[in-house]
């Protein structure tokens, strides 16, 4: 099954939905699919945390949004590849949204002819799909320190890069410890 299109869910208003329950009954949603995101923390945390990176370089959204976990996975699966082959050992990055929301779809049937799918709104609730972040104005969605200023600039290259890859508009922050 293909993936809606990002619009679908980026630009509406949404109430955060993570209702499930430990009994199956009570619950409304049956079954909640896996998060697609690997890794939250990647690089040199014990640097991060010893004070040793003085670089630091953030993506931050503009507008509230919801992200879908396989965007922010694609995003983060780019910036470890760039980051590991060009300045291995020298950045720690952090994920910083969760994907907590339950996205639902109410499948209708769209041919011509005897199709038995469409319930139309009398059962609409949907059926679950994925997940996805909120994410308010000025909230943070990735961190990346460096120790060098050659890394930070790199980092800063690249987030721009990953611009394209959210559905939001964004700006990065470019910041120095000293």
């Amino acid at each position: 099954m293909a993936l809606r299109k990002a619009s679908a869910y980026s630009k509406k208003k949404a109430r955060p939905f993570t209702r499930k329950s430990r009994n199956k009954n009570r619950a409304y949603i049956k079954t909640v699919p896996g998060s697609k995101i690997a890794k939250f923390h990647q690089g040199a945390a014990e640097d991060y945390r010893a004070g040793k990176h003085s670089f630091f370089v953030r993506i931050i959204a503009n507008q509230k949004t919801q992200i879908r976990d396989n965007a922010l996975e694609s995003c983060r699966m780019y910036l470890t590849k760039i980051l590991d082959e060009q300045i291995l050992g020298q950045y720690y990055l952090a994920l910083k949204v969760y994907p907590h929301h339950i996205l639902r779809e109410n499948k209708l049937s769209a041919g011509a002819g005897a199709d038995r799918i469409s319930t139309g709104m009398t059962h609409s609730y949907g059926v679950v799909i994925g997940r996805a972040a909120i994410v308010n104005a000025g909230q943070e969605i990735f961190f990346i320190s460096c120790s060098n200023e050659k890394a930070a600039r790199l980092a800063r290259d690249m987030l721009n890069v990953i611009k394209a890859k959210l559905p939001c508009a964004t700006k990065v922050s470019f910041s120095n410890k000293s």
